[in-house]
């Protein structure tokens, strides 16, 4: 298992600021030791807490050319669908992986990004109003489109890939800071594999196959 690269700046500062409120409770003979020895390990939880929150474990990608894989690790918030496709909704709490992976094998078109407000992911208004990536792939069998949406504690979402770059389904394409949400939207000739309540594994569990 190795770490997210964004997750570097959390880990190191409060283990830093951790040993050092530490130390201090050590050398400073005063009646707030007590206070900054709590301090200082609280700050080691957190960075012990990074460290895990910011995981990139290992997994074995799911073949087959006609599946569409999960682009995110959570759970199923709904599964829809309007007029031109179809749309997958799924919930990261801040406990599940925050990498995010492509769905689909094809050429990235456009990263957009929106900015927006910071609405908890379990607002059915999130995925409008929301601070978001919005990565487009295009294949042979349409667009695809992977929103990375901010959340009430997610502040930042992190795309990895750009215009022109060429994916393998599975291929890491971005983080979310803390929980949020991730939608998939994709062509409305795809069979739906899953349903609302489902835990999902990124580049695991099948979103749907091409009939």
């Amino acid at each position: 298992m190795s770490i997210v690269r964004e997750g570097y700046p959390f880990i190191f500062i409060s283990a830093i600021v951790g040993f050092l409120l530490l130390i201090l409770s050590i050398m400073l003979l005063t009646i707030f030791n007590v206070v900054l020895f709590v301090l200082g390990i609280i700050f080691l939880l957190l960075s012990l807490f990074c460290i895990y929150f910011f995981r990139d474990p290992f997994v074995e990608i799911t073949k087959g050319e006609d599946l569409i894989i999960s682009p995110c690790n959570g759970t199923v918030l709904e599964v829809g669908e309007n007029e031109k496709e179809k749309i997958i909704r799924v919930f990261l709490s801040v406990l599940d992986v925050h990498l995010q992976r492509s769905p689909v094998c094809g050429i990235v078109q456009k990263v957009e990004h929106k900015a927006g407000k910071f609405l908890k992911a379990m607002d059915p208004q999130a995925h409008i109003v929301n601070e978001q990536n919005i990565i487009h792939i295009k294949n042979d069998q349409g667009v695809f489109i992977v929103k990375q949406i901010a959340g009430i504690l997610a502040r930042r979402c992190v795309s990895w890939v750009k215009a022109g770059d060429i994916l393998k389904t599975g291929d890491k394409i971005g983080v979310i800071k803390f929980s949020s949400q991730v939608d998939l939207h994709f062509p409305k000739n795809i069979e739906v594999k899953i349903k609302a309540g489902d835990k999902v594994v990124s580049g695991v569990t099948v979103f749907g196959e091409i009939k």
